[in-house]
C-alpha cells in the first residue's frame, strides 16, 4: 500500500487503461490526476482533472511538481479507418504529448521519481514469429509509429531520471477496451476464423497491466523496454474459439479476407487489418525477473470476463 500523498499523474488518462488503471491505484492507497483534454465522464471519485491540450506548456505542468511518478498513456486510437488525416493523428498524438511532458519536466525542480510511457507490442510488425524484447522491429505503420514514440521518449527522458516502456498488447477484462467489440461478434454469431486465421493475438488481462503499472512504479529495477503481454500468445483462430467457448456460443461464422476488406470500414468503422494481421510476442525480461500473472493462459482470463460478455 502507497501512502496517500504520492500522487501518480496519467497523461492522457481518459480512456479505458487510464480510468481502469487510476481506479486501481486509488484503490490501492495512491493519489491520482488525469491529464486530458476534457473531464472523463467516468472519472473515479477521488481522482483529479488536469486539463491540457497534449501540445503546449501551460499551467499544467506545475502539477508535476514533486509528483511520485509520470504514466503516459497518451495518443489517438488505432481502432479506425486508416485515411492519410488519421495515420498523422496517431503519430502526431503520440510524439508530441512526450515530447511536451519532456519540456514540462524541464522546469519541475523536484521531478518524479520514475516515467512510465505507454508503447505498442505492434512495433514488433505483422509476423508469425514469436517475439520478444531482443527481436527485430518490424515493418509498416504501427512499427514506425512505435520507433518514433520511443525516440522521442528517449530523447525527452531527463538525465538521471528512471524510465520504463510497456510494449503493451491487447488488453483485455471486465472495464471495457475492443473485446466488447469482438463479444459482440460472437453474439451475433460472426466470431470465427478470420483469413486464414494464423495471425496472432498476443494479449493480457487487465489486472496484469494495472499489476506491471504499479511495479514499474515501485520498483527501482525496472528500466528499458518491456513487452506488456501475457506467456501465451494465441493465434486469432484460438482466441475467437476460446472466446465463443467461455460465452457458451457453439457456432462463429468465419469471414473470407475480402469479406473483413469489405466490412470492417462499412460496418464496424475499423481498419481491416487489425482483424487480418497480428504478432506472437512473449514477455521474456518480465518472465525472467519471475513477475507473476494472475491470468497467465487465455482461458483463464476470459472465464472471469464470459459473465460480462454473455
Amino acid at each position: 500500500m502507497a501512502p496517500s500523498n504520492r500522487t501518480v499523474i496519467i497523461a492522457g488518462g481518459s480512456g479505458y487503461l487510464g480510468l481502469n488503471l487510476a481506479r486501481y491505484l486509488l484503490h490501492s492507497g495512491y493519489s491520482v490526476s488525469i491529464l486530458s483534454r476534457k473531464v472523463p465522464k467516468d472519472i473515479p471519485t477521488g481522482a483529479k482533472h488536469i486539463n491540457w491540450d497534449g501540445r503546449t506548456l501551460g499551467d499544467w505542468a506545475a502539477n508535476l511538481e514533486g509528483c511520485h511518478a509520470l504514466v503516459n498513456l497518451t495518443g489517438r486510437t488505432v481502432d479506425c479507418i486508416k485515411t492519410p488525416e488519421t495515420m498523422d493523428q496517431i503519430l502526431r498524438s503520440r510524439v508530441e504529448s512526450t515530447a511536451i511532458l519532456g519540456e514540462a519536466l524541464k522546469t519541475v525542480r523536484k521531478k518524479p521519481s520514475v516515467w512510465v510511457q505507454m508503447s505498442t507490442a505492434h512495433i514488433y510488425g505483422d509476423s508469425l514469429e514469436l517475439c520478444d524484447e531482443r527481436s527485430a522491429f518490424g515493418y509498416g505503420l504501427a512499427p514506425d509509429v512505435g520507433r518514433a514514440w520511443e525516440e522521442t521518449f528517449n530523447r525527452a527522458l531527463p538525465r538521471g531520471m528512471r524510465g520504463v516502456i510497456l510494449r503493451t498488447s491487447f488488453v483485455i477484462g471486465p472495464s471495457g477496451g475492443a473485446l466488447q467489440r469482438l463479444a459482440l461478434l460472437v453474439r451475433l454469431g460472426l466470431g470465427g476464423t478470420v483469413g486464414h486465421g494464423k495471425q496472432g493475438m498476443s494479449w493480457i488481462h487487465e489486472e496484469d497491466m494495472n499489476r506491471l503499472f504499479q511495479m514499474a512504479i515501485e520498483d527501482r529495477k525496472m528500466k528499458g523496454p518491456y513487452i506488456a503481454s501475457a506467456p501465451e500468445p494465441r493465434s486469432q483462430k484460438e482466441f475467437m474459439r476460446a472466446l465463443r467457448k467461455s460465452m457458451r456460443m457453439p457456432i462463429g461464422l468465419p469471414a473470407a479476407g475480402w469479406m473483413v476488406r469489405l466490412g470492417a470500414p462499412l460496418l464496424m468503422r475499423t481498419d481491416p487489418d487489425l482483424a487480418l494481421y497480428g504478432r506472437y510476442v512473449i514477455p521474456g525480461r518480465l518472465m525472467n525477473d519471475g513477475f507473476q500473472f494472475l491470468y497467465p493462459n487465455l482461458e483463464s482470463a476470459l472465464d472471469r470476463k464470459s459473465r460480462n460478455l454473455g
